[in-house]
């Protein structure tokens, strides 16, 4: 954290854990109310914002790119010349500030996340499946959602590691099929 004044002197400098109430109790005990506070936009910097603007303390999200841009020519980057530049960029106006998203807004962009993760392994659990019986020169060929655990099975019949494996990895993917198909993520 970095504080600059109206001539872009550092007042104070110190490294803070990236908590909100640390925050809260570093710039409060300060003693001076500052103009513009900025947090360079990524995933953590939501919470810290909310956190806070609820303390009263008025919080810009500023966007990484403009920060990287402006960082470009940075010798040696460190936390702490990057504290010293953003204090810069929010003195002098050369930021580009970002929407805070709301809680619901982040609520819903977690549960697509989390979604798209169970698709994606879903996927990966299915192809693994196919492609494990082909080093034994099986081929499962075409199958629906509904016929694919029966041909596997039809089709591993005999070779006992490979229905040791094929009913593990459909059990897996039996429980991915029900959270994905609208099985509560939570």
């Amino acid at each position: 954290m970095c504080v600059v004044d109206a001539d872009g002197r550092i007042i104070r400098e110190a490294k803070i854990l990236s908590e909100p109430d640390a925050l809260i109790d570093w710039f409060g005990a300060h003693g001076v109310m500052m103009e513009r506070v900025g947090l360079e936009d990524d995933p953590l910097s939501q919470w810290l914002h909310a956190g806070m603007v609820k303390a009263g303390i008025s919080v810009e999200l500023i966007e990484t790119r403009h920060v990287r841009a402006a960082f470009k020519t940075m010798p040696v980057k460190t936390d702490k010349k990057d504290a010293r530049g953003i204090a810069q960029l929010m003195r002098l106006g050369w930021f580009k500030p970002v929407h805070c998203k709301s809680l619901a807004a982040q609520e819903v962009r977690a549960l697509l996340t989390a979604r798209k993760l169970i698709q994606g392994k879903l996927h990966d659990i299915e192809m693994s499946i196919r492609g494990i019986p082909r080093g034994f020169g099986l081929k499962v060929g075409s199958t629906t959602r509904r016929t694919y655990a029966g041909r596997i099975r039809e089709l591993v019949a005999g070779h006992p590691t490979l229905e040791a494996i094929a009913t593990a990895l459909l059990k897996v993917r039996d429980a991915l099929v029900h959270k994905f198909a609208g099985g509560n993520i939570a």
